[in-house]
């Protein structure tokens, strides 16, 4: 049972919950469209545990200062698991391209299909195809190249360095070389940043 409040221990919460809503919203970078979400998600809990609030204790600011502080970083946890999953990426309709203010969502149509809906630039088509060509352009090249391409795709350079014994420099050569060869055969810049790179 909720113990008595009045309207100015009510204004308290509404007003520490707007107040705790913001900096998280700021903290976690999200889209404006989610302040409001934050805040309804923050005074819920907050008036859910107010049956734990204790006069004596402290006064109803300091209380809803602690379950709001609790609760960020609850919700702070769970989106950046959410974060992780999704590869570091929002996956909103309401965040704004990078590098620009509109969100998403206004800048598609339904004609860019189910992979730019979900923030993504290239179809499954496209990466088929990106995915034929490398295999081969990988074919073409040299048997250490080859190999290079291999170890570069499962382990860190100073994986490599340690395994192989070369040096660092030297296989920063090599991979100068990879590059190039790649290049000349249609895989420049665009397509070493790709998801098939």
């Amino acid at each position: 049972m909720l113990p008595p409040i009045s309207p100015h221990d009510l204004a308290t919460l509404i007003e520490e919950a707007a107040v705790a809503a913001h900096r998280l919203h700021r903290k976690l970078v999200l889209p404006a469209a989610d302040l409001d979400d934050l805040r309804q998600d923050l005074l819920v809990d907050l008036i859910c545990r107010l049956p734990g609030f204790d006069a004596r204790r402290g006064s109803i600011g300091a209380f809803a200062n602690i379950v709001l502080r609790n609760q960020s970083s609850r919700i702070a946890v769970r989106h950046h698991r959410q974060r992780r999953i999704q590869g570091g990426a929002v996956l909103s309709l309401d965040a704004p391209i990078s590098g620009g203010t509109e969100p998403l969502g206004c800048m598609l149509a339904e004609a860019d299909g189910l992979a730019a809906w979900h923030g993504q630039d290239r179809s499954a088509v496209d990466d088929a195809e990106t995915r034929h060509d490398l295999a081969r352009a990988l074919g073409d090249l040299p048997d250490d190249m080859r190999g290079l391409c291999a170890a570069l795709g499962t382990c860190a350079v100073p994986e490599i360095v340690s395994r192989t014994g070369i040096s660092r420099s030297a296989l920063y050569r090599h991979i100068a070389r990879l590059r190039l060869d790649l290049a000349m055969r249609g895989f420049g810049a665009g397509w070493d940043g790709s998801k098939a790179a």
